[in-house]
């Protein structure tokens, strides 16, 4: 075996010396009184310094194919290791609040779940993809689980922890139907061989079939798609504030680029078949989310059925299967990150202030915390897709990405999700409505978010405003998304 073949793999090299160096500062900090805020600002540096990395590093391959990091992958790597540096960021108030004798463990396990995301995005094979998702599933199986003091932390830990394993099981179960069929795990390779293997039918048999049906609903479970979300509102619910804003963004984010992926390389041949499977699904997870979304007065739950729904239109973006799709996908991410951890640091906010995080509580928060108050309305308009927000931007060109299949179907969709958009305008509206309009004799009182909080929101912020009106970005990711 060649060793040198891993200095190809250069982001998840410096990710690994990443969780060591933070490792040993965890070690040597160990009484510290200080450990969190400076565990913090080093993960943080960290991941700083990653994220200028990646601006520069290109694509690379290695162990013969098997590793396939493509530029798209590495913009989706930069674009998610920023939207982890905004959960370290935000994350650090409720370190020190509850969790601070493990904040080493904490930054420790959100790396690691990273790392598991990298290995995903730059998998050619489906063994290696099966890799980097259980590692990317373990370790946020703990995070979520990091409250276990809490009853509904340990639930919601159980809940996807089981959720997890059996749709791991699922997806191995169509991974075998795929080698059977194909006698390889190649992404290319398969390919090719389900394409020669009938030719007449485009390698259509019921073997590759059943083996695209069985992986693509272990996925579903992952970007929790309809009917596979069953777990999203208890788990989003349970799990600290933090860790639910880092599994609404940053794993969907990974397993939907992956699952493009995988889609147009290795099941290009069977398109007929899971464009029309798409369709459904998306259909499906942008209505009932919408409809459910309207009844939660819980926010967690609240935003977990809005994150449901937000994969549904990520997903549009696979439907047209090209550079369009592709850069589309990725702009919707970017945009994703930054108005829903907007939405979950406001929440954070609140939360440490008053303890609980009902719809109730922000009854009347624009009269005493108006920049908050104002900031959530920005982020929540982003993410209804409101000019001239990003998040209108991104909406438009994941439609736009759609509608270039060009069939009447692909259109019908386009149609049922533009609807759905003032649905869920809608309930966004609700929670605009709690904080301007609503009164009450207890009113959340005014306080001062900590620096961490603040420095979280300028960013996120900065982004709602910034990521619409620079046309740059989308060409940037444009030119990177050859697939």
């Amino acid at each position: 075996m060649n060793y040198g073949q891993f200095l190809h793999m250069i982001p998840e090299a410096l990710l690994v010396l990443a969780l060591l160096i933070v490792f040993f500062a965890d070690f040597c900090l160990m009484k510290s009184a200080r450990k969190t805020s400076v565990l913090g600002k080093l993960t943080a540096a960290l991941l700083l310094c990653q994220t200028i990395m990646l601006t520069t590093v290109g694509p690379a391959e290695a162990f013969g194919g098997m590793y396939v990091a493509s530029q798209a992958s590495q913009v989706m790597k930069l674009i998610l290791t920023f939207g982890t540096l905004i959960v370290v960021v935000m994350a650090q108030p409720w370190l020190e609040r509850e969790a601070s004798k493990y904040a080493g463990e904490f930054h420790l396990l959100v790396l690691s779940t990273l790392l598991g995301m990298y290995v995903m995005m730059s998998s050619g094979s489906f063994l290696l993809f099966f890799l980097g998702l259980e590692t990317a599933s373990v370790p946020m199986a703990c995070l979520v689980a990091f409250d276990k003091w809490k009853k509904k932390s340990a639930e919601a830990a159980a809940k996807y922890i089981l959720v997890a394993t059996f749709s791991s099981g699922v997806m191995l179960y169509g991974i075998s139907f795929v080698y059977a069929a194909t006698g390889t795990l190649y992404f290319n390779d398969a390919a090719i061989a389900i394409m020669s293997s009938n030719p007449v039918y485009e390698g259509a048999t019921p073997l590759t079939i059943l083996g695209l049906v069985f992986f693509f609903s272990g996925l579903g479970f992952k970007l929790s798609l309809v009917p596979f979300h069953f777990w999203t509102a208890d788990t989003y619910e349970g799990a600290p504030t933090a860790i639910t804003g880092y599994l609404s963004v940053c794993s969907k984010g990974a397993a939907a680029f992956a699952a493009m992926v995988i889609l147009c390389k290795a099941f290009a041949p069977l398109v007929d078949y899971w464009e029309y499977m798409l369709y459904v699904l998306i259909v499906l997870s942008i209505t009932v989310a919408n409809l459910f979304a309207i009844r939660q007065s819980e926010l967690k739950r609240f935003m977990a059925f809005s994150s449901i729904s937000q994969a549904g239109y990520i997903m549009l973006a696979v439907i047209g299967a090209s550079q369009a799709g592709m850069a589309s996908l990725m702009y919707y991410i970017l945009v994703y990150v930054v108005a829903n951890m907007a939405v979950f640091t406001v929440i954070s906010a609140v939360e440490q202030k008053c303890g609980t995080t009902t719809l109730s509580s922000y009854d009347g928060l624009y009269q005493t915390n108006p920049k908050l108050a104002f900031l959530m309305t920005l982020a929540l308009f982003s993410l209804a897709g409101i000019p001239p927000f990003a998040g209108m931007f991104s909406k438009f060109f994941v439609f736009m990405a759609a509608a270039e299949q060009g069939s009447f179907w692909a259109y019908f969709v386009v149609f049922i999700a533009l609807v759905n958009t003032v649905v869920s305008l809608y309930y966004y509206l609700l929670i605009v409505k709690a904080m301007y309009i609503k009164q009450t004799e207890t009113p959340l009182p005014t306080f001062k978010t900590d620096g961490n909080t603040r420095v979280a929101l300028v960013i996120c912020t900065a982004g709602i405003a910034l990521f619409g009106i620079c046309s740059c970005i989308y060409n940037w990711l444009f030119a990177a998304s050859a697939l």
